[in-house]
């Protein structure tokens, strides 16, 4: 179906980000439903796909998609950056009043997008999608996508939701304040709420994945909370301080027993193993200390180079017929 924008426009354009990589099992569905909500608005639009260094049929499934409907801009990125960074793109690119962040897997339905519309109308500048549920998931996944998610509401000085990802709805204000914010490490739930403005949550349902299988391994949502807590607090810092200070109390009263017990017992018999279990924790202590200090050390390395956060290799849109009044 071609979709012509024939109908009345509408006195805002809404773009939608949509960043992809190897989602060709379910790109074609993803649109399908994403163009349905959008004919149902009746409004003017835009549709940005990033295409993050898919090594699948990716981008030439989009090309295909954008044939048959010039709504869809197609930025190609010269490698895969990963998701926040293909987000930002994609959010730098948009030309919208309003624009809707959703992911490409059918995870989050595009027919929650009118009802977020309805509340940005309402005044708000952030609408963002909150989970009811996981389908599809592990109980291991699901656990510890729990536990991080209010491991960072706790953590953090600024008031990150819980159990809310990347679908969310984004005034033109808000997406302007995000352009501003270019640090390398992007961590962007946390670069969400950092901003302000009103913002509203929606409860969903999250569904299982159409087709595919996810990109986030164990050790990538390792990686991701290490991002998140690091970009957003400094209170791991303080940790190892505090562990620190404990520790050395801890070794000066043992001390002090060891010289007490040995003034009056004597001491025939060397402490080797005590020692060495001592010398183990210390060291332990110390190396872990030191790992929270580098992961903030390298994220300053990595800022203070000024790279750009990416590089895009095509930027495609379909060129339309101006119309003089």
């Amino acid at each position: 179906m071609t979709h012509n924008n024939d109908t009345p426009p509408s006195d805002f354009l809404l773009s939608v980000v949509v960043p992809a990589c190897n989602e060709e099992a379910v790109l074609a569905e993803f649109h399908a439903h994403l163009a349905r909500v959008i004919d149902d608005l009746m409004a003017d639009a835009e549709i940005v796909f990033i295409n993050d260094g898919s090594s699948d049929n990716t981008l030439t499934l989009m090309r295909q998609l954008q044939a048959r409907d010039a709504r869809i801009a197609i930025i190609d990125l010269s490698r895969n950056f990963g998701k926040e960074i293909a987000m930002t793109a994609g959010l730098d690119h948009a030309h919208g009043d309003v624009v809707v962040v959703i992911d490409a897997d059918l995870q989050d339905p595009p027919e929650l997008i009118p009802k977020m519309i309805e509340e940005w109308q309402k005044g708000y500048d952030v609408v963002y999608a909150q989970r009811t549920s996981r389908l599809g998931e592990t109980a291991l996944r699901n656990t510890t996508a729990h536990l991080f998610y209010r491991l960072i509401h706790r953590l953090s000085s600024v008031d990150i939701p819980r159990d809310t990802g990347d679908f969310r709805l984004l005034s033109r204000r808000a997406v302007d304040a995000l352009a501003g914010l270019r640090e390398q490490h992007r961590f962007m739930k946390g670069l969400f709420a950092w901003i302000g403005y009103p913002q509203k949550a929606i409860p969903y349902q999250r569904e299982a994945r159409f087709e595919g299988r996810t990109k986030w391994s164990y050790v990538g949502l390792w990686n991701f909370a290490i991002e998140g807590i690091t970009s957003f607090t400094t209170i791991p810092l303080k940790v190892a301080t505090y562990l620190g200070v404990v520790t050395a109390l801890a070794a000066f009263v043992y001390g002090m027993f060891i010289v007490i017990d040995t003034l009056i017992n004597g001491n025939p018999v060397p402490g080797y193993p005590s020692l060495l279990v001592v010398m183990l924790f210390l060291g332990g202590i110390q190396l872990m200390a030191l790992g929270v200090i580098g992961e903030y050390l390298g994220r300053m390395f990595d800022e203070t180079k000024g790279r750009p956060l990416y590089l895009v290799k095509g930027y495609e849109v379909v060129e339309k017929e101006r119309t003089d009044s």
